[in-house]
């Protein structure tokens, strides 16, 4: 289904700096999660500059393994689920709502994998960009922490008629964002557990790289998360969240030629002369 006979799997977990074991455990789901969050980053260049986003295997794993580049959601879970699939994890593919406080239904844009093990079903949310940097497992109620970033999860309708699942994440102080819940958290995506298939995938990538009414088809947005920090590039704007720290955070605006260094200092992404060249016109 994922194409995991096709996947380098030493490329990749050289790549992340993974060398532990291999077996489909809740171990090594952890560990591949976290290694994977860390070292992959998130953007949507391709979009911006060429309104296409390849993704059969072998053109994303030479763009997140083979150069130093991300991609989006759709181009994480390409490559996450056939390492998954390669190691022997069962596994399906969902689809989420990203909602970030809004009360209105959205589209369904975001990809993420539900991984069973012994029973139990975790949530590996690997291409958000600011990623949790654990599974998270699926319960009614589940309250947790990756030692640095909380979150809650909960089970119940997410649309008129569909149960699934909404994933939280605590309202940052100072900052323009809804606290939908009244304590202090807000709505950051939803999902059901309808399996999704490369198939889908390629339909609302294809939305996401090209569509006008795409909020990543034209603005530039990369991001980096460590742990104990995620760096954000919205369009020309670095912001620098560092969780606990009171009041908005830190953030300043670039000019247009400063962008190809900050990409490569502060987010390890390389842009060819070619990508840079064409990427400073699209900033002004």
């Amino acid at each position: 289904m994922w194409n995991g006979d096709a996947l380098d799997l030493d490329a990749y977990l050289a790549h992340l700096g993974y060398e532990g074991d291999r077996s489909p455990s809740l171990e090594t789901l952890r560990a591949l999660h976290r290694a994977h969050v860390l070292s992959v980053r998130w953007e949507n260049l391709e979009a911006v500059l060429r309104k296409h986003r390849p993704l059969d295997l072998a053109s994303v794993q030479a763009k997140l393994i083979g150069n130093a580049r991300g991609g989006t959601c759709y181009e994480h879970v390409t490559l996450y689920a056939a390492a998954l699939e390669r190691l022997g994890f069962t596994f399906f593919a969902v689809q989420g709502r990203v909602q970030m406080g809004a009360a209105k239904v959205r589209p369904e844009t975001h990809a993420m994998v539900i991984v069973e093990l012994d029973g139990r079903r975790w949530l590996s949310d690997i291409g958000f960009g600011a990623s949790p940097l654990e599974p998270i497992e699926l319960t009614d109620a589940t309250e947790t922490t990756d030692g640095v970033w909380a979150y809650r999860l909960r089970r119940g309708e997410v649309t008129p008629g569909a149960d699934g699942y909404t994933l939280f994440q605590p309202t940052r102080e100072g900052e323009d964002q809804v606290d939908n819940t009244g304590d202090g958290w807000m709505t950051r995506h939803t999902f059901t557990l309808n399996p999704q298939y490369p198939a889908d995938f390629r339909v609302t990538n294809h939305f996401g790289s090209s569509s006008p009414f795409s909020p990543f088809s034209d603005r530039v947005f990369v991001q980096r998360v460590h742990p104990d920090r995620l760096h954000i590039l919205d369009n020309r704007r670095l912001i620098t969240v560092r969780p606990g720290e009171p009041g908005l955070p830190e953030s300043r605006e670039l000019e247009p030629n400063e962008l190809p260094k900050v990409l490569a200092d502060v987010f390890g992404i390389e842009l060819s002369d070619e990508d840079a060249e064409l990427l400073l016109p699209k900033l002004t």
